[in-house]
């Protein structure tokens, strides 16, 4: 599956810095250096002084200017502009520290505010520790659950958002996401799955201009529970809700067994593979695309995309982070950006 977007220009994308003491401000560092394969400018929200000292620190000839969101554009081109927060960003590299909860937390409800406010087209986030931010006091169970409860009006309900991974060979939604393994067959629900469906078929439509989406959705047992022989489950919970999609217009099919859905023939025959779990979706396009796949959240008011790989703490500050993904990432965002615009 090959999504081609026109490239035209106009988008300013809000860059959220992520964990500071992670690879976040180094491949945001080298997004920048490459900026031009990119395509649109962005603003990071971040502390400008502990941008400066990474740039320093790993040699990289990166013009760091403290700006807010109305000078980013005009800034981009000879330095990166930065929009300083109220907390700073004091951790070292590869040593996260709780103290820095504040600056992570304000910059993502920043970006957000941005696009919000229209102000930015797009958020794009770099990786967090949520570990890190349990530590002082964070509530909710991860970054695409603050980013819903973000979304959400003054006493309304969170929007449903859900996890797809995208590359131009693949896209893939894992309809249970952290869940423990031993956990998920009692999570998957029917209801889940036709919720989640329609999601991404909406969101393919209106976001990614496929005029018919067509769903293939994996089994959650081997060989699909072959009839019921290895588990119930594909009888009773995800084949009612391919039942379901289908009676809504939704073109879903399946459930297909999860080994034989990847391979490049097979992937001519849908446009999204919802899977049943965490590893069933991410395997496959992280064999396929590990430095180019894109985490793409749907169902938000909002365009968010992020890097798919964590804060690598192990790497922080030697100076060897990739910013492949980061970079796929910004583009993707601009590129939907502009799809949002002219559907406009």
């Amino acid at each position: 599956m090959a999504l081609h977007l026109n490239d035209d220009a106009g988008p300013l994308l809000a860059v959220s810095q992520g964990d500071p003491a992670g690879i976040g401000p180094e491949i945001t560092l080298k997004a920048w250096l490459r900026r031009d394969e990119i395509g649109a400018p962005f603003l990071v929200l971040s502390d400008p002084a502990h941008m400066k000292a990474q740039a320093a620190r790993l040699g990289l000839r990166v013009p760091v200017q403290s700006c807010d969101a109305s000078e980013a554009r005009a800034v981009f081109s000879t330095a990166l502009p930065v929009a300083p927060l109220s907390h700073e960003a004091t951790a070292e590299p590869g040593r996260p520290d709780p103290a820095t909860a504040p600056s992570t937390i304000e910059s993502i409800e920043t970006a957000v505010a941005l696009v919000r406010g229209g102000q930015a087209s797009a958020v794009v986030t770099n990786p967090i520790a949520k570990q890190v931010l349990y530590q002082s006091g964070f509530p909710h169970p991860g970054h695409t659950e603050f980013l819903a409860a973000l979304s959400a009006g003054p006493g309304g309900p969170a929007p449903h958002p859900v996890m797809m991974l995208w590359c131009e060979e693949l896209a893939v939604v894992p309809v249970t996401v952290h869940v423990p393994l031993r956990s998920v067959p009692d999570a998957l629900t029917t209801e889940l799955i036709v919720a989640t469906g329609r999601i991404v078929h909406r969101e393919m439509k209106a976001r990614f201009g496929v005029a018919a989406p067509r769903l293939a959705l994996t089994g959650l047992n081997p060989h699909a529970g072959e009839s019921g022989a290895m588990g119930t489950e594909d009888l009773a919970v995800v084949a009612p809700a391919i039942g379901d999609l289908r009676r809504e217009g939704i073109d879903a099919k399946g459930p297909f067994p999860a080994d034989t859905l990847f391979h490049p023939a097979a992937r001519q025959g849908y446009d999204v593979a919802l899977a049943m779990y965490h590893d069933q979706a991410l395997i496959p396009i992280k064999t396929i695309a590990f430095d180019r796949a894109v985490n793409v959240t749907l169902g938000l008011p909002f365009i968010r995309t992020s890097p798919d790989h964590g804060t690598a703490f192990d790497i922080a500050g030697r100076g060897v982070a990739r910013p492949d993904s980061l970079i796929a990432a910004l583009r993707l965002a601009a590129r939907l950006s502009r799809a949002a615009k002219r559907a406009a």
